[in-house]
Order: C-alpha cells, then structure tokens, then sequence
C-alpha cells in the first residue's frame, strides 16, 4: 500500500480510538492513557525534520480539537517529534538502522522498541502535564500523573502494535 495512504488510514485510525475509546480510561484521575503517539513514532527513520514536527504539531492539534485542552497536545507532540531523531539516535547506539523502515517491533525487534516508546512517551507525557498543571503548586501531582501514565500508555501502544502487526511470526523470532 502507498505510504502516505496508509499514514493517512494510521492518522484518521489512531485519532478516532483515541478520542472514542482510550480517552474514556481514567482510574483515579491519574491515569491518562494516549496511544495516538504511535503516528509520530511510526514515520520512516528519514522523514524530514519539517515534516515531523509538522505531523506531530497536526496530530496534536486534531487531539486538542476534540478534547478542549487548547494546544497542550499539540505542544507537547511537537516536542516530542523534535527529540525523535535523537532518541533513535540514543536508544540504537550502535545498531545500524534502515534509514527507509519505519520503526515498528518487526524492523527492529521488541527490545529497541520498548525503550523508544517509553522515552518518547516519557517526553510527551512530561511535557503535556507540566503544560496542564504549569504551577509549582501542582508538580508533585503532574509527577504522580507522569508516574503512572507512562507505563500504562506504553502497555497500550505495545498490544497495539502487536494487535496491528504484519507479520507476528518474524516478530517472535526478534525476541
């Protein structure tokens, strides 16, 4: 399938269990799931840097729309798409990457992917709660929230991807 086709699909897919299903789990007030990063994440490792911070900057603006939060979303997935290429940088080390794959468990295994995903989940969530509480006051909570969002949000992306994947068989074999 055409590759900006199915980021299109991914788009429209990933924004709408967001906002339908994901954006519904809220134990105690602290946990605050968001899977719709996985559209930033999921771009090929030579996507532009434009074109990055210009996919997450929409993707987080579509989220504003239909949550009310006036731009923290859009901020926060911004940053995020800016830090990407130096995390992939810092999370492969060493490891030589195709530069044309996007970063999914197939292309490069489970535990590459389970630490890119929490960093950049990390990043997204540190900036989105100090965005939303933006009070000394309120630090020890965005912390709480950051605390307990992260793993959670992690989790989901992770069954997400393996829910969604292509090939689960290559995928075992990368373990």
């Amino acid at each position: 399938m055409n590759r900006t086709l199915m980021n299109i699909i991914r788009f429209v897919a990933l924004v709408t269990a967001q906002v339908l299903l994901i954006n519904h789990i809220r134990l105690g007030g602290y946990v605050h799931p968001y899977i719709y990063l996985i559209f930033v994440m999921l771009l090929p490792l030579n996507t532009p840097g434009w074109q990055l911070l210009l996919s997450g900057f929409g993707i987080g603006l579509v989220i504003d729309l239909f949550m009310g939060t006036l731009g923290m979303h859009a901020g926060a997935t911004t940053l995020m798409a800016f830090c990407r290429p130096a995390i992939i940088r810092i999370v492969s080390g060493s490891q030589k990457l195709e530069m044309n794959r996007e970063p999914n468990i197939n292309q490069v295994g489970f535990p590459w992917f389970l630490r890119y995903t929490f960093v950049m989940v990390l990043v997204h969530n540190f900036t989105y709660f100090m965005l939303e509480g933006f009070s000394f006051h309120l630090v020890g909570q965005a912390l709480l929230r950051i605390l307990i969002s992260v793993p959670v949000s992690v989790f989901l992306i992770i069954v997400v991807m393996y829910l969604f994947s292509r090939d689960k068989g290559k995928m075992r074999d990368k373990r």
